[in-house]
């Protein structure tokens, strides 16, 4: 694949990518207040900040590669996000299980996030753009630390 195509591509699922994390921040205040463990809304809402962040750099690389981003996301990963947002709520009556379900599809939120942060990376290092490798790598490392703050409190809920 070319460096035009290298482009295309990193621009296209850049911009699935921004637009799944602009949708998933939109919901974190519904979920924040749905969980019911303290530790899992603070995790909610630190992982909301760095989203927030993510989003902001995305936006920055967008300008940098001087490309408007259409806002246009990925039909695939909103069903993925929503399925997760819909499962949640099924557990309402159960404070416990809604919080278990709230964890497990973070974590399978922020594993999607974290493999399209690295393979964008890698495209960014091809294309030979260091500003914008260096600001994926940065939202890389925050949706790993996210990733495992959630593992350790689904890990303490467990064998609380």
């Amino acid at each position: 694949m070319g460096q035009a195509g290298l482009r295309t591509f990193f621009i296209e699922h850049l911009n699935h990518l921004c637009s799944a994390k602009t949708q998933v921040l939109q919901r974190f205040p519904e979920i924040a207040a749905e969980a019911h463990f303290r530790d899992l809304k603070h995790a909610i809402r630190e992982t909301m900040e760095n989203v927030e962040k993510q989003v902001a750099r995305m936006e920055t690389i967008f300008m940098l590669l001087q490309y408007d981003s259409p806002a246009r996301g990925s039909e695939a990963m909103k069903a993925v996000f929503e399925s997760a947002f819909a499962a949640i709520h099924h557990q309402e009556p159960d404070p416990a299980k809604r919080d278990m379900s709230i964890l497990f599809y973070m974590q399978l939120i922020e594993g999607i996030e974290m493999n399209s942060f690295q393979l964008l990376q890698m495209t960014a290092v091809k294309l030979k753009n260091i500003a914008v490798t260096q600001a994926l790598k940065e939202s890389y490392d925050e949706a790993k630390e996210d990733r495992s703050l959630l593992l350790l409190i689904a890990a303490k809920y467990i064998t609380k």
